[in-house]
């Protein structure tokens, strides 16, 4: 049980300092506005999916993406010596589209009639 526990909780430890290095550390302008919404670490805990969700077009996106696995090695020594961690996560970093998925949904959703709406299919 606790094989299976902890890279859950080692990604969210990266996940968290991924994300403060982001904020604080990062200053190259073609990461852009990206978050990183989740972390996938590999059973052995030696490598690492990070998902990334960038404010802007599928541009946007393709620049953040590239920007960030560029900085990967610079980043998997921050987050190696900050996290203290035995081995440090090779990162790939990846797009997240979830959030656009999500909010596409939602606007579909907004726009089907509802009951109670005065629209009940009957018509005088």
């Amino acid at each position: 049980m606790k094989e299976r526990r902890r890279p859950r909780q080692v990604a969210d430890v990266v996940r968290e300092e991924l994300a403060r290095l982001l904020r604080t550390e990062v200053s190259d302008p073609a990461v852009g506005f990206a978050t990183i919404t989740d972390v996938v670490l590999s059973p052995d805990l030696r490598s690492a999916r990070v998902y990334v969700s960038v404010l802007g077009g599928e541009g946007a996106f393709e620049k953040s993406v590239a920007a960030l696995n560029r900085a990967a090695p610079m980043l998997r020594g921050m987050v190696g010596r900050n996290c203290g961690l035995r081995f440090s996560p090779e990162l790939r970093f990846e797009e997240d589209h979830s959030l656009e998925r999500g909010a596409r949904i939602e606007e579909i959703l907004r726009k089907l009639p509802h009951p109670g709406d005065g629209d009940d299919g009957n018509e005088e």
